[in-house]
């Protein structure tokens, strides 16, 4: 196997966990922001007071985002698994 062959189905991996982690975490970060900023303002230092809207996000984004979570992760698969004839033929 070539070493250019890795270095792609690494950068793609990497590319498609990014994107599959992104609205979970983007959510998260958003919801993170606004609490500090209203514990900032109304001064209730209370560490978990972000703990449930970040979860109560979270699982959103997961519900929302699942169906096109599960077609980029099998198309992905789906390719991987098709290049493998390639990747034989290429030793």
């Amino acid at each position: 196997m070539e070493n250019e062959y890795v270095i792609e189905i690494t950068q793609q991996a990497m590319k498609i966990t990014l994107m599959l982690a992104a609205p979970m975490l983007i959510g998260a970060l958003v919801v993170g922001v606004l609490v500090s900023i209203f514990q900032a303002v109304t001064q209730i230092q209370e560490q978990t007071l972000s703990f449930i809207p970040k979860i109560l996000v979270i699982v959103a984004a997961l519900v929302i985002f699942s169906p096109w979570m599960m077609e980029t992760m099998t198309s992905y698969t789906r390719e991987l698994f098709l290049s493998i004839p390639e990747l034989v033929r290429r030793q």
